[in-house]
């Protein structure tokens, strides 16, 4: 069995994990190491205002002028990064930092599972680090897994799980 533990809005949150002020604020975050910065990740009070990600900082201004623009923070993302893989760790020893925000974990024990994960999606709640988790018989359904708990999903049987989602699930 495998676990996916995924951090939605990785760099968003990593930009404003110590900014509870900026929670119910319209919030956009940049790449400025890219020639034209864009909008890459933003918060649902930008999107409910109008803001897209892929639009420029005046564009998303031009929508919602409360809009704070972010820059993104990797030495951040490095920190919550760590933090991840140090509690993913706890889990098994075998362990993959699958991307930024995402770890995946092979267990060599398959008791209690749901309730292992739970506590890891916990203590990263308790580190100010929202996550998200899927436990599976192989990595990708364990990861289309995490991207639909709320906050953990076991999923025992992939086929039947692949089978029910819609195509465009497939596509994340």
């Amino acid at each position: 069995m495998f676990a996916t533990i995924y951090l939605p809005n990785f760099y968003l949150q990593a930009a404003l994990r110590h900014q509870p002020e900026l929670r119910a604020k319209p919030v956009a975050l940049i790449d400025d190491q890219e020639k034209k910065a864009v909008i890459i990740q933003l918060n649902a009070v930008a999107e409910k205002t109008g803001v897209r990600c892929g639009m420029t900082p005046s564009q998303g201004l031009a929508r919602c002028l409360q809009l704070e623009v972010r820059m993104r923070l990797l030495s951040r993302e490095k920190i919550v990064q760590g933090i991840l893989l140090e509690l993913a760790g706890t889990l098994a020893p075998y362990l993959e930092a699958t991307a930024g925000g995402i770890a995946t974990v092979q267990f060599t024990e398959t008791k209690n599972l749901e309730q292992k994960v739970t506590r890891v999606v916990e203590q990263l709640a308790d580190a100010e680090i929202f996550s998200q988790a899927g436990i599976a018989p192989t990595p990708d359904a364990s990861f289309l897994a995490a991207h639909l708990a709320r906050p953990v999903l076991q999923i025992d049987d992939a086929s039947e799980f692949l089978a029910a989602l819609p195509i465009e699930t497939l596509a994340i």
